[in-house]
């Protein structure tokens, strides 16, 4: 539990996670966002394939191979679809699981839609797991995706 500087109450690590990477990531912040892993977390999403190729695998381990990632994607032009819709609800255990949509319908349109599944730990993030819907997974299958 941390205390949150705008209310002054304690809030679950689970909560302040799911404000800071939100806010992290729309920024681009990639030592913000790197800095809410553990050391020897994973990181697995098909975003890894669609950055670097379709033959590496999805799963990155530890700052070494996470940050480098982060520093790519956030150097690159984002997709149109990519507009950070969040509906404000989340999911957890108040413990240890953490998950959140980015829906596809969002009031502006359209986006990918995924699924943030986070194990935490510790106030940092130990797992991380992105799942796409039928409409990101149909962008990502398209030989000239670029979803980041």
């Amino acid at each position: 539990m941390t205390i949150d500087e705008n209310k002054g109450a304690f809030i679950s690590d689970c909560e302040r996670i799911y404000r800071e990477w939100h806010e992290r990531a729309k920024a681009r912040d990639t030592n913000g966002l790197l800095a809410l892993y553990a050391q020897d977390a994973v990181l697995e999403t098909p975003l890894v394939q669609a950055l670097y190729g379709r033959q590496r695998t999805g799963v990155l381990r530890g700052h070494r191979e996470i940050g480098p990632f982060f520093a790519e994607a956030t150097h690159r032009p984002l997709n149109e679809l990519v507009r950070w819709h969040r509906s404000g609800r989340w999911l957890t255990d108040r413990e240890r699981l953490l998950a959140w949509e980015y829906p596809r319908t969002t009031p502006d349109g359209d986006q990918v839609d995924l699924v943030e599944v986070m194990e935490i730990a510790d106030g940092l993030i130990r797992s991380h797991r992105v799942y796409c819907g039928w409409f990101g997974t149909a962008l990502l299958t398209r030989s000239d995706a670029k979803l980041i």
